[in-house]
């Protein structure tokens, strides 16, 4: 099997991260990846935030939590309500993802680069967790003035935010995937 399919196979969404920043040669070749994603109409419109600044994750953590606890979700309820969560995990390092509200798929783009960046995390041995948190604040007036402290570029938002650290866990085998995804039209 090639090299990246092996990576996609053996990339996990980790949640236990040591508390050793990550190195600077690291963060580099994974921003990289990031801007090497595929984006609508070839404008990479998009802008990456490399947050180690653990007050502001806190921040950021705590006013996910309070949406989540007013959202019809159960699930989000109860993980708002645990005071031991927090939305990234204590992750060292967290990269938002925010794009261009103007351009033409902004969504689909900050995801492609979110899973560009989440890949060579783990062929860096970096754990990696896709988290809502930054995406999700900018729904109070509270998360809107954490997120100006982001310094976006005028008319970019955060779609969504990956929490980034050494493994603090051993890795867990992929489980099956589901049959029946796939439909061909010939």
């Amino acid at each position: 099997m090639n090299e990246i399919m092996n990576v996609i196979k053996s990339r996990r969404s980790i949640r236990s991260f040591s508390d050793e920043q990550i190195r600077q040669e690291e963060i580099d070749l994974i921003l990289e990846a990031g801007m090497y994603a595929p984006s609508a109409a070839g404008r990479q419109a998009w802008h990456f935030s490399v947050v180690q600044n653990k007050h502001i994750l806190d921040e950021i953590s705590s006013e996910a939590k309070k949406i989540y606890c007013s959202m019809n979700n159960e699930f989000l309820k109860k993980l708002g309500s645990n005071e031991q969560f927090h939305t990234f995990f204590h992750a060292p390092t967290v990269i938002i993802v925010s794009g261009d509200v103007n351009s033409i798929a902004p969504n689909s783009d900050c995801a492609v680069a979110a899973q560009n960046i989440m890949l060579v995390a783990e062929a860096l041995q970096i754990g990696s967790c896709w988290v809502s948190a930054a995406a999700v604040i900018t729904q109070t007036g509270e998360g809107k003035k954490i997120i100006k402290d982001l310094e976006l570029p005028e008319g970019y938002a955060p779609f969504n935010s990956i929490a980034l650290g050494y493994k603090k866990t051993e890795r867990l085998n992929a489980p099956p995937r589901r049959e029946g995804v796939v439909t061909y039209i010939r």
